[in-house]
């Protein structure tokens, strides 16, 4: 069934991108107009994040959010076929501050957010970064597709790590130079076991493994923040947040100069943010602590 599935998905990755666009407006339709698939987490997270603006405001946020959620899954059936001189021509990125601390022998840390098209990053840094490119990932449920979206983001050579295995790599994948990178705007499972930190002024929580993995392995650490140029092009930012974790020294320090850069990233273009995911699913209590930051 996979050979058949995964056969089935290439050929359309064949498609023109304008052919797929089509595509993926129908796809927009279907899920805004008529399924109104999580309408009411995407807009109660919206009237949390951006309380100031009006309802109307909210909703064209919304509405353009699905445009970019439609185009995100279209674009990762292209990233099937696509070729690497083709996702060059469409996607930029800023490199001099990452290639630098490469350059010096250090080991970067590369943290994002759920700004689209996150599959656009990992194929593009996993092309161009010099040193073995290692990401973070959770399998998809479904095991047909879990094996075809390994195989798009493993296409130039990408080395994916489930999170029960990270532990066991530290001595193998992470004992040499590398570029690590995180999605670390999970929440975890648990409300006990994170940091507790305002983000869009709303108590929320953070992983801890991010910063503690950079600090031990005294790691530098970079925020890559996603731009949509236009559609089907983007543009990746880098800033730097640290050059040694080890040397933030306040707990929850290096994981609040993250929530910084992803606001500033999602301001930017608050539609390009993965709003349908529950980020503010848990209300702090007491019992877990401070609030850091």
């Amino acid at each position: 069934m996979y050979y058949i599935v995964y056969g089935l998905l290439y050929i359309v990755s064949l498609l023109p991108f304008w052919v797929l666009y089509l595509i993926s407006d129908f796809c927009y339709f279907l899920l805004y107009y008529v399924l109104r698939y999580r309408i009411n987490i995407v807009l109660g997270n919206l009237w949390i994040a951006f309380p100031d603006k009006t309802e109307e405001e909210r909703k064209k946020i919304a509405r353009k959010f699905y445009q970019y959620f439609a185009d995100s899954f279209i674009e990762t059936l292209k990233f099937i076929s696509i070729s690497k001189k083709e996702m060059k021509k469409r996607t930029t990125g800023t490199y001099d501050i990452i290639n630098g601390l490469l350059k010096e022998g250090k080991s970067v840390n590369l943290l994002c957010g759920h700004q689209f098209n996150w599959e656009y990053a990992n194929l593009l840094y996993s092309s161009v970064l010099p040193v073995p490119f290692v990401t973070v990932y959770l399998p998809v449920k479904a095991r047909i597709f879990n094996r075809i979206m390994y195989k798009i983001r493993t296409r130039f050579n990408a080395i994916l790590v489930h999170p029960a295995e990270f532990g066991s790599k530290l001595h193998t994948v992470f004992k040499t130079q590398h570029a690590l990178v995180l999605a670390a705007d999970q929440s975890p499972a648990n409300p006990k076991a994170g940091y507790w930190i305002k983000f869009f002024n709303r108590p929320t929580i953070f992983l801890i493994g991010p910063e503690k993995s950079a600090i031990r392995k005294r790691s530098a650490v970079v925020f890559v923040g996603f731009k949509r140029v236009k559609r089907g092009h983007y543009h990746f930012e880098s800033v730097l947040l640290t050059d040694d974790a080890s040397y933030t020294d306040k707990r929850a320090q290096l994981t609040c100069l993250y929530r910084d850069a992803l606001e500033n990233a999602i301001n930017a273009d608050p539609a390009n943010y993965l709003w349908s995911h529950r980020r503010f699913k848990f209300e702090w209590k007491p019992e877990y602590g401070n609030i850091l930051g």
